[in-house]
């Protein structure tokens, strides 16, 4: 019997997958303008440097962390609308980003956010893999991921440039909180 190939195999990794659309629009839209977003504020390329350093540090220490006391959590979709929720507060923190410490102090939410989102979403997508389809449910991540990110760097720029910064931030928070909006379908769908 010839292997069949659905794009979408089954419906948990369907609405997984249509959370990360949301969630990686909104995350997409700042990256590829980020170091002009810094220099309206008065930044510099090193300042940029230095914020996307705690970010990155925040997200990588805290991650580890998180992870293993995630292994022993029984509801991982608490803890990812908890992740998405607290990215949604860091993109709505950027509109009252005036300076540096402003600035490296939403990248530090935004990093736990991260923390805390990643490893349960991880968890959960694998959990809901089809037996001899997990190459093409992490493909079909893979491709989301690129895709969604290509399209929010595009419509970033264009928000930016029309309507400027503030309306770029309001974008992002309303898309994550779409986000979490999703997996809180998902989590009472679950437990029902």
């Amino acid at each position: 019997m010839p292997v069949q190939y659905s794009f979408f195999v089954n419906k948990i990794i369907r609405l997984l997958l249509l959370s990360d659309v949301w969630a990686n629009l909104a995350a997409g839209m700042l990256i590829p303008i980020y170091a002009i977003f810094v220099e309206t504020i008065g930044g510099d390329i090193l300042d940029a440097s230095w914020a996307y350093f705690s970010f990155m540090i925040s997200s990588g220490l805290v991650i580890f962390l998180v992870s293993k006391w995630e292994d022993r959590m029984k509801h991982k979709e608490k803890l990812v609308v908890l992740g998405g929720m607290l990215a949604s507060l860091g993109y709505l923190q950027y509109i009252f980003v005036h300076n540096q410490i402003g600035l490296i102090i939403t990248q530090v939410v935004l990093g736990l956010s991260v923390s805390i989102r990643t490893p349960s979403y991880d968890a959960l997508y694998s959990v809901h893999l089809d037996k001899n389809k997990e190459a093409s449910e992490w493909g079909s991540w893979e491709s989301m991921y690129f895709i969604v990110t290509a399209i929010a760097a595009l419509l970033g720029g264009y928000v930016a440039s029309t309507f400027g910064f503030k309306m770029l931030f309001s974008f992002m928070f309303l898309f994550s909180l779409i986000s979490s909006t999703i997996l809180i379908f998902y989590y009472r769908r679950k437990r029902n």
